[in-house]
């Protein structure tokens, strides 16, 4: 396990890596790692000869100071849970200060028009723009093979998979599994700023979009289309009595995160995603219908 804290020794590492004919996998955190990021980590130890881990929190990303100084940070702990992975490709975390990342103010943003500007980004201004302008940053600071991202932020993932194909970066993208605690609830770091409470107002997430595969299932057993509006109606009806801030419950076009009203086949995907706060805290969640492995994921970790 190694630490490296700024850019210029984090370049030379990889670079004698590559050197020595090594491929860099990557996968991106702010840190508070649990067993969701820890499941993206063993996924790039399997593709890689060497796995690079940033443990940075972006304020850029954030449209609310409080949420920023409330982010969890434990440096120290998520080194020792990576140790506990006994990888055997070496590990090295890159843990650079704000003050590293952003030495001047900078002129310089990426933003990902359309794409960035639904779902989480009408809620979050600016939000998308600060983790296009990240990634794009630590992929030219670690010039990866591969970098992997969770399914989890699926409207992150396909804003990084399009800055990736817009500006040629010779990197590929890999998707992780959504990872879920036992009571279905989406793995996140800002699931330990829930209590007993909010917890169990927090699961009515998942158990939403549960709903929603259900309806879709039905529709195709009795031979009729998958429709949009039906299987968003049946994830809505699960959120409308609980004690959770509902920001939204949306039906979208998997590649492009717009609403969608066509029929849901494996050919024409579409994600249901939600989100809401509970407790102060906010968390989102998504299931790609259409995509029978991750319907199957959801069902067996909300059965």
């Amino acid at each position: 396990m190694e630490r490296i804290t700024t850019i210029a020794a984090l370049r030379d590492r990889v670079a004698a890596a590559r050197a020595a004919g090594a491929t860099i996998g990557f996968v991106p955190t702010m840190g508070a790692l649990h067993d969701g990021h820890l499941a993206l980590v063993r996924l790039a130890a399997t593709l890689s000869e060497v796995v690079v881990v940033s443990v940075f929190v972006n304020p850029s990303q954030f449209d609310r100071p409080d949420d920023l100084a409330a982010y969890p940070r434990d440096l120290d702990g998520d080194e020792t849970a990576l140790a506990s992975l006994g990888l055997r490709v070496p590990v090295v975390v890159f843990a650079p200060s704000v003050e590293e990342m952003y030495p001047r103010a900078p002129l310089t943003t990426v933003s990902v028009a359309t794409l960035g500007e639904h779902l989480c980004g009408a809620s979050r201004p600016g939000h998308f723009e600060g983790v296009a302008t990240v990634v794009t940053k630590l992929l030219s600071i670690v010039a990866p093979d591969l970098a992997v991202f969770g399914r989890k932020d699926r409207q992150q993932l396909q804003v990084v998979r399009r800055l990736v194909a817009d500006l040629e970066l010779p990197v590929e993208i890999v998707a992780g599994p959504t990872q879920r605690e036992d009571d279905g609830l989406a793995r996140s770091s800002r699931n330990r700023r829930l209590d007993a409470e909010d917890r169990i107002a927090a699961a009515a997430l998942s158990r939403a979009l549960r709903a929603s595969v259900l309806a879709a299932e039905r529709a195709r057993d009795e031979g009729r289309e998958v429709l949009p509006r039906e299987v968003r109606a049946a994830a809505a009806a699960v959120l409308a009595d609980v004690p959770l801030v509902v920001d939204y419950v949306e039906v979208v076009d998997a590649a492009t995160m717009q609403p969608t009203s066509a029929p849901v086949s494996e050919t024409t995907p579409a994600v249901v995603a939600v989100a809401g706060e509970v407790g102060g805290v906010r968390l989102i969640d998504n299931v790609e219908l259409g995509d029978p492995e991750d319907e199957a994921r959801l069902l067996s970790a909300t059965s």
